[in-house]
């Protein structure tokens, strides 16, 4: 028999205390708020990669800043990709990459580097 994980609410979420090592809150499939030390909390998202299938965590940010709700949100989407066959974290780079690319294309960014290289 399958072990189920009792989904989070916010109140335990801004109850939870750091302790003297990090540990984790599961809110199931996958996801997970890992409570550190100095007090920060980082969301986690914990799955095996398509191809190798090692096990591997992707970020989706820090609690006050991305809350329970679109963190659930990310979950569903890596899971998705997931499904197609499509490591989350390569696509995250991948998506990184082309907008980084398409900002240092504009014409503000290329007009700065101008004017830096005057300096």
């Amino acid at each position: 028999m399958a072990n189920t994980t009792k989904p989070l609410t916010n109140t335990e979420i801004k109850q939870s205390k750091p302790k003297a090592k990090e540990y984790n809150l599961a809110d199931g499939g996958g996801l997970s708020l890992r409570v550190k030390p100095n007090g920060s909390k980082q969301w986690v998202f914990n799955y095996s990669r398509p191809f190798t299938k090692k096990r591997a965590n992707i970020g989706f940010g820090s609690y006050p800043v991305v809350a329970l709700a679109e963190a659930r949100k990310k979950r569903i989407n890596a899971r998705e990709l997931l499904a197609k066959e499509i490591d989350p974290k390569d696509h995250k780079d991948e998506q990184d990459a082309l907008q980084c690319k398409a900002h240092n294309g504009t014409l503000e960014h290329v007009a700065g580097r101008g004017l830096k290289s005057k300096e």
